[in-house]
């Protein structure tokens, strides 16, 4: 079992910047992947950016160049650091944990908003 924990959104200019972050409560170079998600009104949830126990890591084409994805190990925390903020990257922003040991378990935070509006 894995809780996680989201912070760090809130209402932002267009240009401007967050940092949210989710502290897992296990080790998360024992969880196969780190990502966050979004889901804005009326759309389906999409990946934004994944990272590995290793530091791989993958973006949306939309994110890509704006949003870093990070992991502090010694914290149990992964961050999601954007820049360069649209409107259109409002949304709730989840963190998601994935373990996959033969199937494939998926660990949700409770979700943080993001709202990006002059």
């Amino acid at each position: 079992q894995v809780q996680l924990v989201e912070s760090g959104g809130g209402l932002v200019q267009p240009g401007g910047s967050l940092r949210l972050s989710c502290a897992a409560s296990r080790i998360i170079g024992s969880i196969d992947v780190m990502g966050w998600y979004r889901q804005a009104p009326g759309m389906q949830r999409e990946l934004v950016a994944a990272i590995t126990p290793g530091g791989s890591t993958n973006y949306a084409a939309s994110v890509k160049g704006r949003f870093t994805i990070s992991r502090d190990n010694a914290k149990n925390t992964v961050y999601l650091q954007m820049n360069s903020l649209k409107p259109e990257d409002t949304a709730v922003y989840y963190c998601n944990g994935r373990i996959i040991r033969g199937t494939v378990i998926d660990y949700w935070g409770q979700g943080t908003q993001v709202t990006v509006s002059s």
